[in-house]
């Protein structure tokens, strides 16, 4: 039965969410081009040897500089972001999340995926790619370990930003693209 009511609420998100990926204007993708690069940069200041490690063997990598989340219950959660091949603009990307389970409140991050290879690359821009329940992201501190793995061609990494949330739930992400 929670598995059925899971699979309802994702599919209503999922296919309401009626937010555009690419930003409708020249400044507005400006500025998330310039957040996003500015996520970059912080997550280089907090961990140099994280970044470096899965930098060095990505073929691209998509920024979410700023996601919003919230629930009470059921939540979800949206951001804009940028895919970058070799430091270069290649498109738009957006994510979509929505969990359900035991959870309060809201909270903001940034949200950083690193692809290891062609076909996950090619998988993201094609917006087949969809991280379920078990898909976990590593929180980037100073602390975080350098020598974890590529999961299925991707490693994905948050850093903390703003607001308080407490979570015990299950979920997915979903991801769209297109092409600058």
């Amino acid at each position: 039965m929670r598995t059925a009511l899971l699979a309802l609420v994702m599919l209503v998100v999922f296919s309401s969410v009626g937010c555009s990926t690419a930003p409708s204007s020249a400044a507005d993708k400006v500025t998330l081009i310039s957040e996003s690069r500015a996520a970059l940069s912080r997550f280089k200041l907090v961990n140099r040897k994280l970044y470096d490690a899965y930098n060095k063997d990505a073929v691209g990598v998509a920024v979410f500089p700023t996601v919003g989340k919230g629930g009470a219950g059921i939540g979800g959660a949206y951001g804009k972001g940028v895919l970058f091949e070799n430091g270069d603009v290649v498109g738009y990307c957006d994510l979509t999340q929505a969990t359900f389970g035991f959870q309060l409140g809201g909270q903001a991050y940034s949200e950083i995926i690193f692809f290891e290879d062609d076909n996950s690359l090619s998988d993201f821009k094609a917006s087949r790619t969809e991280f379920s329940a078990q898909v976990s992201a590593v929180a980037v501190t100073a602390g975080a370990s350098s020598n974890a793995n590529f999961d299925n061609g991707v490693a994905v990494f948050t850093l903390s930003g703003k607001g308080l949330m407490y979570e015990a739930s299950l979920g997915g992400q979903k991801f769209d693209y297109v092409p600058k």
